[in-house]
């Protein structure tokens, strides 16, 4: 009897539910909706987005950047350095050209977007993974994506350390590590000035903003991000301890 009871409640409770649920529903469709024709407007008017412009069609790349966890700065309209960082982020997250303009491709990449690649999931929920292929790094908590950042890795060349400190070749090791140390601001190391410095093997190899992050490596072995994002970077990371994973699928 108390389950007929109880099923006889539930009727009338789930008919008032599914009208407020349908309403939902449709006001997400509405929304994407909305976002997709202010997306698909800046191709349609053949209108191309760059570094420097100002405009409302930016303001609407800049919001969609930030809901997919890629950091254009400020939603402001202004095309600048940091909104031109989250750009190049995407496109090599969606395998488009690195530096291009935003336009047609980019925008229907911006409405149908394919997820960074996974390195190493079972490395934990909250990691730190670095596609030295695509240059990008993701950053997950919960196995939720929390951030998204252009990188720039080793470069591969030769260098030497002034003093007399030996020679050794660009690059920034592959494996699976831990972060081990934070160093605030700015700190000076031998070959030259690391701001916000996560360090994940000793205090030699970090990951640390840098005023210059250009498409190509060129970093002596570190992992370099933009300024922007290395101003609150170390406040979503575990230290000592958050994995970080670096790998070349």
């Amino acid at each position: 009897m108390r389950r007929l009871w109880m099923a006889g409640l539930l009727v009338p409770v789930l008919a008032l539910a599914a009208p407020a649920a349908a309403s939902a529903t449709s006001s997400a469709h509405a929304a994407r909706a909305h976002q997709t024709a202010r997306t698909h407007q800046t191709a349609a008017t053949g209108q191309v987005l760059r570094k420097g412009m100002h405009a409302l069609s930016t303001r609407e790349l800049q919001r969609r950047l930030a809901a997919l966890k890629y950091y254009p700065g400020p939603i402001n309209g202004q095309f600048g350095a940091d909104t031109q960082e989250a750009v190049w982020a995407f496109q090599e997250v969606q395998g488009l050209t690195p530096g291009d303009p935003v336009g047609s491709a980019m925008v229907q990449a911006l409405n149908n977007p394919r997820p960074p690649a996974v390195l190493d999931a079972a490395a934990g929920p909250n990691r730190i993974e670095v596609n030295l292929s695509a240059e990008v790094l993701v950053l997950y908590r919960n196995n939720q994506i929390e951030l998204i950042s252009h990188v720039s890795t080793g470069g591969g060349y030769t260098y030497c350390v002034p003093g007399g400190g030996g020679c050794g070749t660009a690059i920034t090791p592959t494996g699976i590590f831990r972060t081990t140390a934070y160093i605030p601001g700015w700190v000076k190391v031998p070959l030259g000035e690391m701001y916000n410095s996560v360090f994940f093997i000793g205090t030699a190899f970090a990951i640390h903003g840098e005023p210059y992050v250009p498409l190509q490596p060129v970093s002596h072995g570190c992992v370099r991000i933009p300024m922007d994002i290395a101003a609150f970077f170390p406040s979503l990371v575990k230290v000592p301890g958050e994995p970080v994973i670096i790998r070349r699928p």
